[in-house]
């Protein structure tokens, strides 16, 4: 258990039954009344935020999680195969807990959040930035620079990224893994 006085940015709560992050909090001194702390909470499994306001001194359940950097192998029909870094353990996670996962290739590393006593997955994240290769897109133009005319194009996994006119097949580029858009083309 712990108490409003506890609260830092990231620590995780079970409040009724479900599991939110605190995306930020602020202890107010009311020059009448009691204290009392104000928070941003974000929902874990459906990424919703509320806000909620506590006395000073309440106590909540604190959820203990851990972070975990793993290896994406496949897929299967049990969904996405991972390899734990440091104990090589294999574990199957469907594909709706993973933030991003249509921008993921075989051999990428993700953060994956579990629940440390029940060591159940709670999500995992895509790193904010990975480097695909153009499989197809229709041929660019030289001199197709000056417009922010984008075009669609198809990455070697699959997944369809909205591309200047001047990237052409084989390319490799850089896709933000939040929004699915392109960065820039890498080194």
């Amino acid at each position: 258990m712990a108490t409003t006085a506890d609260f830092k940015n990231g620590m995780c709560l079970d409040i009724d039954g479900q599991y939110f992050f605190i995306v930020e909090f602020l202890h107010v001194k009311p020059g009448k009344g009691p204290a009392f702390v104000r928070t941003k909470l974000k929902n874990v499994t459906t990424g919703r935020v509320i806000d909620k306001t506590w006395t000073s001194g309440v106590k909540v359940e604190e959820v203990r999680i851990e972070r975990r950097a793993c290896q994406f192998l496949y897929r299967d029909d049990m969904g996405c195969v991972m390899m734990n870094n440091e104990t090589f353990d294999q574990v199957a996670i469907p594909a709706s807990l993973i933030n991003g996962v249509e921008y993921m290739k075989e051999g990428d590393v993700l953060e994956i959040v579990v629940h440390a006593e029940s060591e159940t997955v709670l999500f995992a994240d895509m790193p904010t930035h990975v480097i695909l290769e153009v499989a197809y897109t229709e041929p660019g133009i030289k001199g197709d620079t000056a417009t922010n005319t984008l075009k669609p194009a198809t990455m070697e996994n699959g997944a369809e990224v909205r591309v200047p006119l001047f990237i052409n097949t084989g390319e490799k580029i850089k896709v933000d893994t939040r929004n699915g858009s392109y960065v820039e083309r890498a080194k």
